[in-house]
Protein backbone atom coordinates (compact mmCIF):
# COMPACT_ATOMS: atom_id res chain seq x y z
CA UNK A 1 0.00 0.00 0.00
CA UNK A 2 1.07 3.58 -0.70
CA UNK A 3 3.27 5.06 2.73
CA UNK A 4 1.60 8.37 2.18
CA UNK A 5 1.14 10.15 5.76
CA UNK A 6 -0.76 13.35 3.81
CA UNK A 7 -2.83 14.89 6.19
CA UNK A 8 -5.31 16.02 3.08
CA UNK A 9 -5.91 12.72 2.26
CA UNK A 10 -7.49 11.59 5.16
CA UNK A 11 -9.30 14.98 6.04
CA UNK A 12 -12.55 13.01 5.17
CA UNK A 13 -12.27 10.45 7.34
CA UNK A 14 -12.63 12.48 10.14
CA UNK A 15 -16.23 11.96 12.19
CA UNK A 16 -20.07 12.58 11.17
CA UNK A 17 -21.58 15.76 11.78
CA UNK A 18 -25.11 14.13 12.69
CA UNK A 19 -23.75 11.20 14.83
CA UNK A 20 -25.20 12.87 17.87
CA UNK A 21 -27.43 10.30 18.63
CA UNK A 22 -28.92 8.40 21.08
CA UNK A 23 -27.75 4.74 21.25
CA UNK A 24 -29.48 3.73 24.89
CA UNK A 25 -33.51 2.28 24.06
CA UNK A 26 -33.90 0.19 27.05
CA UNK A 27 -32.27 2.03 30.40
CA UNK A 28 -29.92 4.88 31.30
CA UNK A 29 -26.29 3.30 31.46
CA UNK A 30 -25.73 5.86 33.97
CA UNK A 31 -28.46 3.68 36.60
CA UNK A 32 -27.13 0.44 34.66
CA UNK A 33 -23.52 0.62 35.49
CA UNK A 34 -24.22 2.26 39.31
CA UNK A 35 -25.74 -1.38 40.17
CA UNK A 36 -22.82 -3.93 41.15
CA UNK A 37 -23.78 -7.26 40.21
CA UNK A 38 -25.31 -9.53 42.67
CA UNK A 39 -24.25 -12.62 43.88
CA UNK A 40 -25.75 -15.57 42.93
CA UNK A 41 -27.96 -14.31 40.11
CA UNK A 42 -28.12 -16.76 37.66
CA UNK A 43 -29.08 -16.75 34.11
CA UNK A 44 -32.15 -19.23 33.99
CA UNK A 45 -34.39 -20.27 36.67
CA UNK A 46 -34.58 -23.84 38.84
CA UNK A 47 -37.04 -25.02 36.23
CA UNK A 48 -34.67 -24.50 33.40
CA UNK A 49 -31.79 -25.41 35.78
CA UNK A 50 -33.81 -29.05 35.83
CA UNK A 51 -34.04 -29.22 32.23
CA UNK A 52 -30.23 -28.53 31.51
CA UNK A 53 -29.18 -31.09 34.06
CA UNK A 54 -30.95 -33.74 31.77
CA UNK A 55 -29.77 -35.87 29.03
CA UNK A 56 -30.51 -33.91 25.82
CA UNK A 57 -30.50 -36.33 22.49
CA UNK A 58 -27.41 -35.40 20.23
CA UNK A 59 -28.87 -35.10 16.28
CA UNK A 60 -32.49 -35.18 17.01
CA UNK A 61 -34.56 -37.20 14.45
CA UNK A 62 -35.10 -39.85 16.51
CA UNK A 63 -31.16 -40.28 17.51
CA UNK A 64 -30.78 -42.79 21.05
CA UNK A 65 -27.32 -41.08 21.20
CA UNK A 66 -27.52 -38.72 23.89
CA UNK A 67 -24.84 -36.40 26.01
CA UNK A 68 -24.82 -35.04 28.97
CA UNK A 69 -23.90 -30.87 28.04
CA UNK A 70 -22.27 -29.19 31.58
CA UNK A 71 -22.87 -25.53 31.89
CA UNK A 72 -20.99 -24.11 35.10
CA UNK A 73 -22.04 -20.66 33.91
CA UNK A 74 -23.84 -18.52 35.79
CA UNK A 75 -25.25 -15.94 33.69
CA UNK A 76 -25.36 -14.93 29.75
CA UNK A 77 -25.83 -13.12 26.90
CA UNK A 78 -27.69 -15.01 24.10
CA UNK A 79 -29.33 -12.43 21.43
CA UNK A 80 -25.93 -12.34 19.00
CA UNK A 81 -26.94 -15.66 17.47
CA UNK A 82 -23.50 -15.36 15.37
CA UNK A 83 -20.33 -16.13 16.17
CA UNK A 84 -18.82 -13.54 18.49
CA UNK A 85 -15.41 -12.24 17.95
CA UNK A 86 -15.08 -9.52 20.94
CA UNK A 87 -16.30 -9.28 24.69
CA UNK A 88 -14.40 -6.70 27.11
CA UNK A 89 -15.52 -5.39 30.39
CA UNK A 90 -15.88 -1.73 31.77
CA UNK A 91 -12.44 -1.41 33.80
CA UNK A 92 -14.50 0.02 37.10
CA UNK A 93 -18.00 -0.68 36.95
CA UNK A 94 -17.83 -4.71 36.14
CA UNK A 95 -21.22 -6.17 35.42
CA UNK A 96 -21.10 -3.67 31.96
CA UNK A 97 -20.02 -5.76 29.50
CA UNK A 98 -19.67 -5.00 25.40
CA UNK A 99 -19.58 -7.63 22.65
CA UNK A 100 -19.20 -7.63 18.95
CA UNK A 101 -19.80 -10.25 16.58
CA UNK A 102 -20.52 -11.73 12.90
CA UNK A 103 -24.22 -10.48 13.07
CA UNK A 104 -22.64 -7.11 12.13
CA UNK A 105 -23.50 -5.62 15.61
CA UNK A 106 -21.94 -4.66 19.43
CA UNK A 107 -24.45 -5.07 22.55
CA UNK A 108 -24.00 -3.27 26.03
CA UNK A 109 -25.24 -5.93 28.58
CA UNK A 110 -25.24 -6.86 32.32
CA UNK A 111 -22.91 -9.46 33.38
CA UNK A 112 -25.38 -10.09 36.56
CA UNK A 113 -28.62 -10.14 34.92
CA UNK A 114 -28.12 -10.86 30.68
CA UNK A 115 -29.88 -8.24 30.37
CA UNK A 116 -29.66 -6.15 27.09
CA UNK A 117 -28.15 -2.54 28.17
CA UNK A 118 -28.28 -1.11 24.69
CA UNK A 119 -27.88 -2.39 20.52
CA UNK A 120 -25.35 -0.59 19.20
CA UNK A 121 -25.20 0.90 15.82
CA UNK A 122 -24.79 -2.13 13.00
CA UNK A 123 -21.62 -2.06 10.95
CA UNK A 124 -21.92 -3.28 7.12
CA UNK A 125 -19.92 -5.99 8.26
CA UNK A 126 -18.82 -8.33 11.14
CA UNK A 127 -17.71 -6.44 14.56
CA UNK A 128 -14.78 -7.74 15.15
CA UNK A 129 -12.82 -5.77 17.87
CA UNK A 130 -15.11 -4.21 21.13
CA UNK A 131 -13.65 -2.28 23.81
CA UNK A 132 -13.84 0.20 26.87
CA UNK A 133 -11.48 3.29 27.19
CA UNK A 134 -9.28 2.50 30.45
CA UNK A 135 -11.28 5.63 31.99
CA UNK A 136 -14.44 3.74 31.25
CA UNK A 137 -16.15 7.12 29.51
CA UNK A 138 -16.07 5.56 26.10
CA UNK A 139 -16.27 2.18 24.36
CA UNK A 140 -15.58 1.50 20.93
CA UNK A 141 -16.99 -0.93 18.34
CA UNK A 142 -14.91 -1.88 14.85
CA UNK A 143 -16.17 -3.72 11.82
CA UNK A 144 -14.58 -5.17 9.01
CA UNK A 145 -16.42 -2.65 7.31
CA UNK A 146 -13.47 -0.37 7.96
CA UNK A 147 -15.68 1.49 10.48
CA UNK A 148 -15.43 2.20 14.36
CA UNK A 149 -18.52 3.83 16.12
CA UNK A 150 -17.21 5.51 19.71
CA UNK A 151 -20.31 6.01 21.87
CA UNK A 152 -19.98 8.48 25.15
CA UNK A 153 -20.96 6.60 28.26
CA UNK A 154 -21.96 9.92 30.07
CA UNK A 155 -24.61 11.41 27.56
CA UNK A 156 -25.68 8.04 26.08
CA UNK A 157 -24.88 9.12 22.70
CA UNK A 158 -22.68 8.42 19.52
CA UNK A 159 -19.87 11.06 19.91
CA UNK A 160 -18.31 9.61 16.36
CA UNK A 161 -17.80 7.34 13.52
CA UNK A 162 -14.12 6.97 12.53
CA UNK A 163 -13.13 6.09 9.02
CA UNK A 164 -9.72 5.76 7.31
CA UNK A 165 -8.30 1.96 7.33
CA UNK A 166 -9.95 -0.78 5.80
CA UNK A 167 -10.86 -4.14 8.06
CA UNK A 168 -9.84 -3.25 11.64
CA UNK A 169 -8.23 -6.19 13.32
CA UNK A 170 -7.98 -4.84 16.91
CA UNK A 171 -8.64 -1.79 18.97
CA UNK A 172 -6.85 0.12 21.96
CA UNK A 173 -7.10 2.56 24.12
CA UNK A 174 -4.27 5.00 25.25
CA UNK A 175 -3.61 4.22 28.87
CA UNK A 176 -3.72 8.10 30.10
CA UNK A 177 -6.04 9.75 27.35
CA UNK A 178 -8.76 9.12 25.03
CA UNK A 179 -6.74 8.05 22.62
CA UNK A 180 -8.11 5.55 20.05
CA UNK A 181 -5.44 3.49 18.20
CA UNK A 182 -6.21 0.47 15.43
CA UNK A 183 -4.28 -1.58 13.83
CA UNK A 184 -6.03 -2.42 9.95
CA UNK A 185 -6.15 -5.29 7.47
CA UNK A 186 -3.94 -2.74 4.99
CA UNK A 187 -0.96 -2.60 6.80
CA UNK A 188 -1.86 0.41 8.51
CA UNK A 189 -2.52 2.12 11.92
CA UNK A 190 -4.82 5.17 12.72
CA UNK A 191 -4.89 6.92 15.21
CA UNK A 192 -7.95 9.28 16.58
CA UNK A 193 -8.09 11.70 19.55
CA UNK A 194 -11.51 11.55 21.28
CA UNK A 195 -14.66 12.56 21.79
CA UNK A 196 -14.14 14.81 18.97
CA UNK A 197 -12.69 11.97 16.28
CA UNK A 198 -10.31 14.25 15.06
CA UNK A 199 -6.96 12.33 13.03
CA UNK A 200 -4.10 12.01 14.72
CA UNK A 201 -1.76 9.92 12.43
CA UNK A 202 -1.25 7.28 10.05
CA UNK A 203 1.44 4.78 10.77
CA UNK A 204 2.96 2.92 7.47
CA UNK A 205 5.45 0.42 7.67
CA UNK A 206 4.34 -2.97 7.69
CA UNK A 207 3.88 -4.64 4.36
CA UNK A 208 0.70 -6.95 5.79
CA UNK A 209 -2.30 -6.83 7.56
CA UNK A 210 -0.96 -5.47 11.66
CA UNK A 211 -2.12 -8.50 13.87
CA UNK A 212 -1.57 -7.25 17.20
CA UNK A 213 -0.35 -3.64 18.64
CA UNK A 214 -0.60 -1.92 21.73
CA UNK A 215 0.60 1.63 23.31
CA UNK A 216 3.53 0.90 25.52
CA UNK A 217 2.23 1.38 29.53
CA UNK A 218 3.81 4.47 29.79
CA UNK A 219 1.96 5.67 26.84
CA UNK A 220 5.57 6.89 25.12
CA UNK A 221 5.31 4.25 22.12
CA UNK A 222 3.11 1.87 20.03
CA UNK A 223 4.25 -1.39 19.52
CA UNK A 224 2.57 -3.45 16.51
CA UNK A 225 3.26 -6.68 14.37
CA UNK A 226 2.57 -7.59 11.74
CA UNK A 227 1.20 -11.09 9.40
CA UNK A 228 4.86 -10.17 7.34
CA UNK A 229 6.99 -11.02 10.35
CA UNK A 230 7.91 -7.38 11.25
CA UNK A 231 7.47 -5.83 14.92
CA UNK A 232 8.05 -2.20 15.01
CA UNK A 233 7.66 0.45 18.01
CA UNK A 234 6.56 4.01 17.18
CA UNK A 235 6.98 7.47 18.28
CA UNK A 236 3.07 8.32 18.45
CA UNK A 237 3.41 11.92 17.67
CA UNK A 238 5.69 11.65 14.68
CA UNK A 239 4.66 8.39 13.14
CA UNK A 240 8.36 7.35 13.08
CA UNK A 241 10.13 4.06 13.57
CA UNK A 242 11.67 3.75 16.68
CA UNK A 243 12.86 0.08 16.46
CA UNK A 244 12.07 -2.57 14.27
CA UNK A 245 12.44 -6.33 13.73
CA UNK A 246 12.38 -8.17 10.90
CA UNK A 247 12.45 -11.90 9.26
CA UNK A 248 15.75 -10.39 7.59
CA UNK A 249 17.39 -11.01 10.98
CA UNK A 250 17.43 -15.01 11.28
CA UNK A 251 17.20 -14.56 15.14
CA UNK A 252 13.63 -13.17 14.81
CA UNK A 253 10.42 -14.46 13.30
CA UNK A 254 10.86 -16.28 9.88
CA UNK A 255 6.20 -16.03 9.39
CA UNK A 256 3.47 -13.58 10.39
CA UNK A 257 3.54 -12.52 14.25
CA UNK A 258 -0.11 -13.41 15.62
CA UNK A 259 0.22 -11.99 19.13
CA UNK A 260 1.92 -9.44 21.74
CA UNK A 261 2.61 -8.67 25.12
CA UNK A 262 5.00 -5.86 27.08
CA UNK A 263 6.35 -6.11 30.12
CA UNK A 264 5.13 -3.90 32.84
CA UNK A 265 8.65 -1.49 32.63
CA UNK A 266 7.98 -1.49 28.62
CA UNK A 267 11.92 -2.51 28.16
CA UNK A 268 10.95 -6.43 26.68
CA UNK A 269 8.64 -7.71 24.51
CA UNK A 270 7.10 -10.93 23.76
CA UNK A 271 5.68 -12.19 20.49
CA UNK A 272 4.04 -15.24 19.28
CA UNK A 273 3.69 -16.16 15.55
CA UNK A 274 2.51 -18.46 12.90
CA UNK A 275 6.26 -19.76 12.67
CA UNK A 276 5.65 -21.79 15.98
CA UNK A 277 8.32 -19.99 17.98
CA UNK A 278 7.81 -16.79 20.65
CA UNK A 279 10.43 -14.57 20.67
CA UNK A 280 12.01 -11.94 23.73
CA UNK A 281 13.46 -9.21 22.77
CA UNK A 282 14.42 -5.77 24.46
CA UNK A 283 13.31 -1.96 23.40
CA UNK A 284 16.90 -1.51 22.46
CA UNK A 285 16.67 -3.73 19.31
CA UNK A 286 18.55 -6.92 20.99
CA UNK A 287 16.72 -10.54 20.70
CA UNK A 288 16.90 -11.82 23.73
CA UNK A 289 15.93 -15.11 23.16
CA UNK A 290 13.52 -17.90 21.07
CA UNK A 291 10.98 -19.97 23.11
CA UNK A 292 10.63 -23.28 20.77
CA UNK A 293 8.71 -26.58 22.14
CA UNK A 294 5.36 -25.37 20.13
CA UNK A 295 4.05 -27.85 17.04
CA UNK A 296 1.92 -25.40 15.54
CA UNK A 297 1.53 -21.72 15.35
CA UNK A 298 1.66 -19.64 18.91
CA UNK A 299 -1.29 -17.29 18.94
CA UNK A 300 -1.35 -15.56 22.50
CA UNK A 301 1.09 -15.09 24.92
CA UNK A 302 1.63 -13.02 28.08
CA UNK A 303 3.96 -11.62 30.93
CA UNK A 304 3.31 -12.43 34.53
CA UNK A 305 3.40 -8.89 36.66
CA UNK A 306 4.68 -10.53 39.83
CA UNK A 307 7.18 -13.28 38.43
CA UNK A 308 9.88 -13.49 35.85
CA UNK A 309 7.50 -15.91 33.67
CA UNK A 310 6.02 -15.66 30.34
CA UNK A 311 2.65 -17.94 28.51
CA UNK A 312 2.27 -18.80 25.54
CA UNK A 313 -0.46 -20.63 23.73
CA UNK A 314 -0.50 -22.55 20.67
CA UNK A 315 -2.91 -24.09 17.97
CA UNK A 316 -1.28 -27.45 19.11
CA UNK A 317 -3.13 -27.12 22.53
CA UNK A 318 -0.22 -26.37 24.85
CA UNK A 319 0.33 -23.61 26.79
CA UNK A 320 4.21 -23.16 27.81
CA UNK A 321 5.17 -21.68 30.99
CA UNK A 322 9.01 -20.06 30.58
CA UNK A 323 11.16 -18.91 32.88
CA UNK A 324 12.38 -15.54 31.54
CA UNK A 325 15.81 -15.10 33.24
CA UNK A 326 16.95 -18.18 32.22
CA UNK A 327 15.07 -18.61 29.15
CA UNK A 328 14.11 -22.60 30.04
CA UNK A 329 10.62 -23.83 30.15
CA UNK A 330 9.17 -24.71 33.42
CA UNK A 331 6.24 -26.48 32.33
CA UNK A 332 4.04 -27.19 29.73
CA UNK A 333 0.15 -27.30 30.24
CA UNK A 334 -2.72 -28.67 27.82
CA UNK A 335 -6.11 -27.67 26.50
CA UNK A 336 -7.44 -30.66 24.16
CA UNK A 337 -7.45 -27.97 21.40
CA UNK A 338 -6.11 -25.06 19.95
CA UNK A 339 -5.36 -22.06 22.81
CA UNK A 340 -7.07 -19.14 21.39
CA UNK A 341 -5.99 -16.55 24.26
CA UNK A 342 -4.66 -16.04 27.44
CA UNK A 343 -4.55 -13.37 30.34
CA UNK A 344 -2.25 -13.34 33.61
CA UNK A 345 -4.46 -12.37 36.35
CA UNK A 346 -3.14 -8.50 37.81
CA UNK A 347 -0.36 -8.76 40.52
CA UNK A 348 -0.72 -12.48 40.39
CA UNK A 349 1.01 -15.86 39.27
CA UNK A 350 -2.36 -17.58 38.09
CA UNK A 351 -3.40 -17.15 34.36
CA UNK A 352 -6.65 -17.94 32.84
CA UNK A 353 -6.87 -19.88 28.71
CA UNK A 354 -9.61 -20.36 26.62
CA UNK A 355 -9.37 -22.92 23.63
CA UNK A 356 -11.76 -24.14 20.82
CA UNK A 357 -12.16 -27.58 23.42
CA UNK A 358 -15.14 -24.90 24.73
CA UNK A 359 -13.30 -24.58 28.40
CA UNK A 360 -12.15 -21.58 30.33
CA UNK A 361 -9.46 -22.99 33.06
CA UNK A 362 -7.64 -21.12 35.69
CA UNK A 363 -4.12 -22.08 36.06
CA UNK A 364 -1.41 -22.14 39.23
CA UNK A 365 1.87 -20.90 36.97
CA UNK A 366 4.21 -22.38 40.20
CA UNK A 367 2.98 -25.44 39.95
CA UNK A 368 1.46 -26.21 36.94
CA UNK A 369 -1.98 -27.30 38.50
CA UNK A 370 -5.40 -26.11 36.79
CA UNK A 371 -7.12 -24.28 40.02
CA UNK A 372 -10.40 -23.80 38.07
CA UNK A 373 -12.24 -25.45 34.43
CA UNK A 374 -15.21 -24.26 33.72
CA UNK A 375 -17.50 -25.66 30.41
CA UNK A 376 -20.42 -24.25 29.80
CA UNK A 377 -20.10 -23.59 25.71
CA UNK A 378 -21.18 -25.99 22.41
CA UNK A 379 -18.09 -24.61 20.06
CA UNK A 380 -14.47 -22.65 20.23
CA UNK A 381 -14.22 -19.93 22.76
CA UNK A 382 -12.80 -17.01 20.47
CA UNK A 383 -12.17 -14.06 23.29
CA UNK A 384 -12.43 -13.54 27.14
CA UNK A 385 -12.75 -10.40 29.22
CA UNK A 386 -11.02 -11.26 32.90
CA UNK A 387 -12.52 -8.54 35.70
CA UNK A 388 -9.87 -6.95 38.01
CA UNK A 389 -10.22 -9.63 40.88
CA UNK A 390 -9.71 -12.31 38.53
CA UNK A 391 -12.76 -14.03 39.65
CA UNK A 392 -15.19 -13.42 36.89
CA UNK A 393 -14.71 -14.73 33.19
CA UNK A 394 -16.83 -13.61 30.40
CA UNK A 395 -16.36 -15.88 26.87
CA UNK A 396 -16.82 -15.42 23.35
CA UNK A 397 -17.54 -17.87 21.62
CA UNK A 398 -18.65 -19.56 17.68
CA UNK A 399 -21.79 -20.69 19.36
CA UNK A 400 -23.17 -17.21 19.31
CA UNK A 401 -23.25 -16.80 23.15
CA UNK A 402 -21.14 -14.85 25.61
CA UNK A 403 -21.20 -16.45 29.17
CA UNK A 404 -20.36 -15.35 32.66
CA UNK A 405 -18.29 -17.91 34.60
CA UNK A 406 -17.58 -16.91 38.59
CA UNK A 407 -15.80 -18.13 41.62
Amino acid sequence: MSSSNNHDDVADHGYDDDVEETFVDESEIADIIDDQPHEGDDHMDEDEDEEEDENVSEGGGGSKEEVFLEDDSVQGFFTHKEPIFSVDLHPTKQNLAVSGGGDDKAYLWRIDTGDQVAELDKHEDSVCAVKFSNDGSFVAAGGMDGKINVYNLETEKRSCVLEGPDEIQWLCWHPRGNVLLTGASDASLWMWSLPTGDFMNVFNGHGAPVTCGQFTHSGRNIVSGSEDGSLIVWDPKTAAIVQQFSPSDERFHQDGITSLAISKDDQVFLTGSMDSTAKLVHSNGSVLGSFENASESVETVGLCDVLSLAATGSVDGSLSIWDINTLRLRTTLQHNDSVNQLKWHQDSPLLTSVSMDCTVRTWDSRTGECVRLWKGHQEGIMDFALSSDGKTVVTASDDGCCLVFAE
